[in-house]
């Protein structure tokens, strides 16, 4: 495939960014989080895959409704309707693949992207040689605990109180309230300050993450409360790498039920990693994925 820059027409007419890195016969598609989110913090994995001596091709792509792929009018109840679907992005994922002339390829995903990990893995392993699930747990109850527990790390009493009194009230512009998304997002999203991830202003993807999430991290009023797919990861055929921070949101003790789960599947955390561990410490995060994708492609992959 030719690396740079590509952008696919879907079926339904809208147009997705996408963009290729590095050579070889193995192939990576990368799904970024959010939902809302963008392809960013993938841009250097080919580059790092290298350096641990893998020659991988990485696509990444922006989601519709994402930085530099199109942005539909969610405004309108038809089109909010027909897009801001579990099923809508899930089928874009196949789609991006159909029109990229991916097969037996690899999937990775982070937070939301791994959520479509699980689900595309089900629906359509047929296509994959290995799937990564990259800071997603697959039952939403457990994060909304663990992030829960997480405020309690950092925060003192009032504040946590006073966040609370804010999202009761549906009052997220409160500054203070914003101000302790800040110190939390610091020291459990992105670790690595100043982060590479931050825009000098919004520049796409609210309408969507709102859809699911909420206005943050740390709090789920959207459809993504409503997710529990527990009961279907037996039903994952490939081999699998779940990949945690060891700081991050997302609960570990989550991870280990879902590696039981999971028939061929191996569990692996990075130190000092938030839920971007990719970025927060690549060199550990790179060599997992490397190991994985090279036994995989020696055949020598087992799970734990």
């Amino acid at each position: 495939m030719q690396t740079g820059t590509k952008i696919i027409t879907l079926d339904n007419g809208y147009h997705l960014w996408t963009n290729t890195q590095g050579h070889g016969n193995i192939h990576l598609l990368a799904l970024h989080g959010g939902p809302g989110g963008n392809h960013e913090y993938w841009e250097d994995t080919a580059e790092q895959l290298k350096k641990q001596g893998l020659d991988v091709q990485v696509t990444m792509y922006d989601q519709l409704g994402s930085l530099y792929s199109d942005q539909p009018d969610y405004s309108d109840p038809a089109i909010a309707k027909k897009y801001l679907t579990y099923e809508y992005f899930l089928d874009e994922v196949n789609e991006v693949r159909q029109k990229l002339g991916l097969d037996n390829f690899y999937l990775i995903g982070q937070s939301w992207g791994g959520l479509l990990v699980q689900e595309y893995a089900v629906k359509y392993g047929q296509h994959l040689k290995g799937a990564i699930i990259s800071s997603m747990v697959d039952d939403i109850d457990d994060y909304v605990k663990a992030v829960n527990r997480r405020r309690q790390e950092v925060l003192p009493q009032t504040e946590i109180d006073l966040m609370h009194e804010c999202e009761k009230n549906n009052d997220y512009d409160n500054e203070r309230y914003q101000e302790d998304v800040n110190i939390l997002n610091i020291n459990f999203v992105d670790r690595k300050q100043p982060s590479k991830l931050y825009h000098l202003k919004d520049i796409g993807g609210t309408a969507v993450y709102q859809a699911f999430q909420g206005d943050n991290e740390f709090v789920i009023t959207g459809k993504l409360k409503d997710w529990h797919f527990r009961d279907q990861l037996k039903n994952i055929k490939v081999p699998t790498l779940l990949t945690f921070g060891e700081n991050e949101t997302m609960p570990i003790a989550t991870a280990k039920i879902m590696q039981k789960e999971i028939p061929n599947s191996r569990l692996v955390t990075t130190p000092d990693g938030g839920h971007h561990h990719m970025v927060d410490n690549p060199a550990v995060y790179y060599k997992h994925l490397a190991d994985f994708i090279r036994q995989v492609e020696e055949n020598t992959f087992k799970g734990e």
